[in-house]
């Protein structure tokens, strides 16, 4: 049994908070997914078998019957596919989340919940089966829209945080944020506090997640990758900046050796780092240098295993 996938965008208002909403139904091809920190979050409506979602520092998976909400993450998470599997879902932007949730975004941060915790057991159930009896696809991702539509409050703050999140992702998280608090003309405190109630996180740390997704989107997966250029390529001023940005380690990691002009690699059991291109040029040139590789010292953010994912399943969109 294949899979079958369908998707739509959504007519205005919901387009301004949402990128599209889909339908998914089969056998996929991978039973987890291990997705890095994005700049986006999800609903998901489970209408089969409970998935398994294991988020933020979470030990074990977590099942769930009914859907889950996940809020912009800061880490990395999983998330388990039953064989077969079918729902439907909304892939949300950074801050559409807000006019639909009863709570503030970033009591959600890194802690994925069921659907019942954020509409209602009732609400819910209800929902689940008008899905479930709907004539296809494309009815039950309309009932979806409509539930959406009924459902989208009036939030404070949203335009404001709507605009400077798009200057952010215009730019990959490149602005100082500091020139976007001035061009609002609000506080460094009111901006931050919008943000975190809408988005579940503060605007620099936005601005992270969207440069380290643009880092991880600039990857070839089917050929060879100098880690060394792609790296300075994103503005980072060395691969432990890169791995570091994501405070907290997200339970990803940056594998590889390390040799003259080239960051990082992928491969190898021994993580390996070095402190930036330039300073792998300079060893490279000094009649001192007599080993090309240099080994991660203890501690360090690629010893403690931030950075690329490890390849244990697909990084893409549940």
């Amino acid at each position: 049994m294949g899979v079958e996938y369908v998707s739509r965008v959504p007519p205005p208002p919901l387009d301004g908070l949402i990128d599209d909403l889909y339908y998914l139904e089969g056998t996929p091809p991978y039973a987890r997914l291990t997705l890095p920190p994005m700049p986006a979050a999800l609903l998901v409506v489970n209408l089969g078998a409970p998935f398994r979602v294991r988020g933020g520092t979470d030990i074990e998976a977590t099942e769930y019957a009914d859907g889950c909400v996940i809020t912009t993450p800061t880490r990395a998470f999983e998330f388990g596919y039953p064989c077969p599997t079918r729902s439907v879902g909304v892939h949300v932007k950074p801050w559409g989340l807000a006019p639909f949730l009863p709570m503030p975004a970033v009591e959600l941060c890194d802690r994925p919940v069921t659907l019942e915790q954020v509409w209602g057991r009732a609400a819910v159930a209800e929902l689940r089966d008008r899905l479930a009896t709907a004539d296809g696809p494309h009815a039950m991702l309309t009932l979806l829209e409509d539930e959406l539509m009924r459902r989208c409050s009036e939030t404070s703050g949203l335009g404001l945080v709507r605009h400077t999140s798009g200057v952010i992702a215009a730019t990959s998280g490149a602005v100082p944020i500091g020139d976007l608090r001035t061009a609002a003309g609000v506080s460094s405190t009111h901006l931050t506090q919008r943000f975190k109630a809408l988005v579940g996180v503060t605007p620099k740390r936005l601005a992270r997640t969207y440069r380290f997704a643009a880092t991880v989107f600039a990857i070839d997966p089917a050929g060879p990758v100098d880690w060394g250029r792609l790296v300075g390529g994103a503005g980072y001023l060395n691969a432990g900046q890169c791995s570091g940005l994501q405070a907290g380690g997200e339970g990803l990691r940056w594998e590889g050796r390390q040799g003259p002009g080239q960051c990082l690699k992928p491969g190898g059991s021994a993580a390996r780092c070095t402190a930036s291109r330039r300073s792998a040029e300079r060893r490279r040139r000094s009649p001192r240098s007599t080993n090309p590789t240099t080994a991660c010292w203890p501690g360090s953010s690629v010893a403690r295993g931030r950075g690329t994912p490890a390849a244990d399943g697909a990084r893409t969109r549940p």
